[in-house]
């Protein structure tokens, strides 16, 4: 699969997760470590090592070649990783749809970045990867996620308790779909 790196704002592109991202994604974890926390799954000290990150974009970039991942970076102009998106759980079939979540650095918020990358990703996902609809979830209090999903064209489903794990206990979260295409699945 093809995809192709798009300028999303001034000096941000999004572009394929790459082999050469694990220093630069490193540092970004490691800076925005607190900023990220409330939004989390609890991370083992070594996520935050250039041996961990080697790993995790290692694992990521084989699923990738398997079809069932596709993780996007936000690449700012002098190198660093401003953030990132990823479809998870890539299903084909009757279902064909995919999860998506994503971050934005903490230095890098109120640019829209994360309804850029969020937009350019549906399209990916039903233009590339052929998808129906793409399923994400927030926080109950994570307004900020939630602006940017309903900008997109996401609407909301429901609220599921106890949905995931974040920052060290299960956390209730509202549940967002978006349709992306009604036409029949490629079988």
């Amino acid at each position: 699969m093809r995809i192709e790196t798009e300028e999303i704002a001034a000096g941000v592109t999004l572009r394929l997760l790459a082999r050469g991202d694990v220093d630069a994604l490193c540092a970004a974890y490691v800076a925005n470590r607190k900023h990220l926390q409330p939004w989390e799954p609890v991370r083992p000290e070594s996520f935050f090592t250039v041996a961990g990150q080697s790993e995790r974009v290692h694992g990521l970039l084989r699923q990738f070649a398997e079809g069932s991942v596709l993780p996007l970076v936000l690449a700012a102009a002098d190198g660093r990783i401003a953030g990132a998106i990823t479809l998870t759980g890539i299903s084909r079939g009757p279902f064909c749809s995919a999860y998506v979540g994503y971050w934005v650095a903490a230095d890098q918020q109120n640019r829209g970045l994360a309804s850029a990358a969020v937009r350019r990703m549906c399209r990916i996902a039903r233009d590339t990867v052929g998808l129906h609809r793409i399923e994400a979830s927030t926080l109950l209090d994570n307004t900020g996620s939630q602006r940017v999903l309903e900008k997109c064209g996401f609407a909301p489903i429901g609220m599921a308790p106890d949905y995931l794990h974040i920052n060290g206990a299960w956390r209730d979260c509202r549940l967002f779909q978006r349709i992306l295409h009604d036409r029949d699945p490629v079988l």
